[in-house]
């Protein structure tokens, strides 16, 4: 079946939660960018905290952009997501494979890093767009999601991201939660939740080992007849780049760099991050820009 994530109401609308199951999207992205198991891991999970914090945040046309910048082997991640459930992104150095941490498992600290920042660009349709920055916490990227969460949305949550990369890097797993207390919620509630979050296993293994689907992770989490299902939404990683974007960008450089191009290159390649698509432009087209750019 095909990617979805699921938003839902908790205890009355105490508590929000959404729950997603991104393997395919995660997939595609592994594929595009041809990532090695730990950065397979760092970004994907980079992947999945963007989907739900922009399923929880914007609405409409509103789009937003994750940036983590660590002191890891990986370097920047970069993460565009919106309200629509679509998110494609790109990370500095795809081909990082690291040995397994103490716990067996990929060491996605060690790729990220524990200095540095993770920051949250939210274009609103005004006239300037808003940036939320905090340093990480730890690397995971869940507990550095949850500490953005807190810190720069003022919001007490819990968000856990999981992937499970097969041998041969491609995704054999992918999926997440995000908990936001609501006001209202008593302590009861949330003594019981912190229980349950130090009980449950990783989502990865719930989607793998168990079978689980986005709404039968919400059900490990609370009890069924407390979880109110609102909107089960598709997600999967899309690039809108085109020609004409790549135009509009040429179309903002220096006059003496679109010259050189057309007398010394005889043209110009484009090359996408977020999906690698090549485009290109000759020296007609390119002379086309120029004074089109001169006449604006």
């Amino acid at each position: 079946m095909s990617d979805y994530l699921v938003k839902s109401l908790v205890y009355d609308g105490a508590i929000r939660a959404y729950a997603v199951d991104a393997t395919e999207t995660v997939g595609e992205a592994q594929k595009l960018h041809d990532t090695w198991s730990a950065a397979s891991a760092a970004f994907g999970r980079s992947l999945i905290g963007t989907l739900l914090l922009s399923a929880s945040e914007l609405s409409g046309d509103e789009k937003m952009t994750v940036k983590i910048n660590g002191d890891g082997s990986i370097g920047a991640i970069v993460v565009d997501g919106n309200a629509k459930g679509t998110v494609k992104g790109y990370v500095h150095e795809p081909h990082v494979h690291l040995p397994l941490n103490e716990k067996h498992k990929i060491d996605v600290k060690g790729a990220v890093g524990s200095q540095g920042f993770l920051s949250v660009t939210k274009d609103l349709g005004l006239k300037e767009p808003f940036t939320g920055q905090v340093p990480l916490v730890s690397g995971e990227l869940g507990e550095d999601f949850t500490y953005y969460l807190a810190k720069s949305e003022q919001i007490p949550s819990a968000v856990g991201l999981s992937v499970f990369v097969e041998d041969d890097n491609t995704i054999g797993v992918a999926g997440g939660f995000m908990i936001q207390v609501l006001p209202g919620a008593s302590d009861e509630i949330l003594d019981e939740i912190e229980k349950k979050l130090q009980e449950i296993p990783l989502v990865s293994e719930m989607i793998r080992k168990d079978g689980k689907t986005p709404e039968e992770i919400l059900y490990t989490l609370f009890p069924k007849d407390k979880v109110k299902i609102l909107e089960k939404m598709p997600v999967a990683y899309e690039c809108n780049c085109s020609k004409e974007r790549f135009a509009e960008a040429l179309a903002s450089l220096p006059k003496k760099d679109l010259e050189e191009m057309i007398e010394q290159d005889k043209g110009a390649e484009a090359v996408c991050h977020f999906c690698g698509k090549k485009y290109e432009f000759n020296e007609k087209e390119l002379t086309k820009i120029m004074n089109e750019a001169n006449q604006a």
